[in-house]
């Protein structure tokens, strides 16, 4: 663990603790996309790959989002969103549970790693919203998308629209949060959420991540097809063929 490192990662056996380290605000520049990106990248070549936390720097800044000073010229701009939204491919694809640790604010570029991610603990400070069009700035379009998706459509338009951030609770209303906990208990929070997660059926758990964030655009055939090979996945696997039997004879012996 490099604590001087824009990435700091602590690891214990199967979870991993990403946190962003850029203060005051841990703005996400160019460096810090790349490290997310090949760490996440790396960690998902795994045989098994661990579950992730990840957190910002302090307790005023989850994040404050992309770092504005990259947006000088489109030489400069475009390299850096091809690479954010390939992070948030890969966000989206990894194949272990994603849990957000916030802080403080989670904004423009920081919400949607909350909203790419499987789990979101807050603490009650926590402040989120998509700034960007008061900015002169647009999120990517993948963000805005995922917003669509996990929002609505009209929560999407009222942080996207207007600009404005919301608070806390109002976060957990429209779904942008799971759940919100004294400041102090939300890195055991969410490596708690993360460890248990992890602890499910690593295929299964992977099928339905995969299932939820990668078929609304895939046409019937290839969902049949998605279909038949996690099939095959998972029936094969011991622990899922355990998880069955169990099951079976807890209702056998009900009847």
């Amino acid at each position: 663990m490099d604590k001087d490192s824009i990435l700091i990662v602590d690891r214990e056996a199967d979870l991993v603790t990403l946190t962003m380290n850029r203060p005051p605000a841990n703005a996400v520049n160019f460096d810090l996309i790349s490290a997310l990106l090949n760490t996440i990248r790396t960690l998902a070549g795994e045989d098994a790959p661990p579950g992730i936390v990840l957190a910002g720097t302090g307790d005023r800044f989850f994040s404050a989002g992309g770092d504005i000073r990259e947006v000088v010229g489109i030489e400069i701009a475009a390299p850096r969103i091809r690479i954010f939204h390939a992070l948030l491919c890969a966000l989206e694809q990894y194949p272990a549970p994603i849990v957000c640790a916030v802080r403080g604010y989670a904004v423009g570029g920081a919400l949607e790693f909350l909203l790419h991610a499987d789990y979101v603990v807050a603490n009650d400070e926590c402040k989120v919203g998509f700034p960007e069009i008061n900015h002169g700035l647009l999120p990517v379009t993948k963000g805005i998308r995922r917003a669509a998706e996990k929002l609505g459509v009209r929560g999407a338009q009222r942080l996207l629209y207007w600009g404005d951030l919301v608070d806390a609770q109002t976060a957990k209303d429209i779904g942008a949060v799971n759940e919100i906990v004294a400041t102090a208990e939300v890195s055991t929070r969410a490596l708690d959420v993360c460890r248990s997660l992890r602890g499910k059926d690593r295929k299964l758990f992977a099928a339905i991540k995969r299932s939820l964030n990668l078929t609304s655009q895939m046409s019937d055939q290839a969902l049949e097809a998605m279909t038949v090979d996690d099939l095959g996945a998972y029936l094969t696997e011991n622990t899922s063929a355990d998880a069955r039997a169990r099951f079976l004879l807890k209702n056998a012996r009900k009847n």
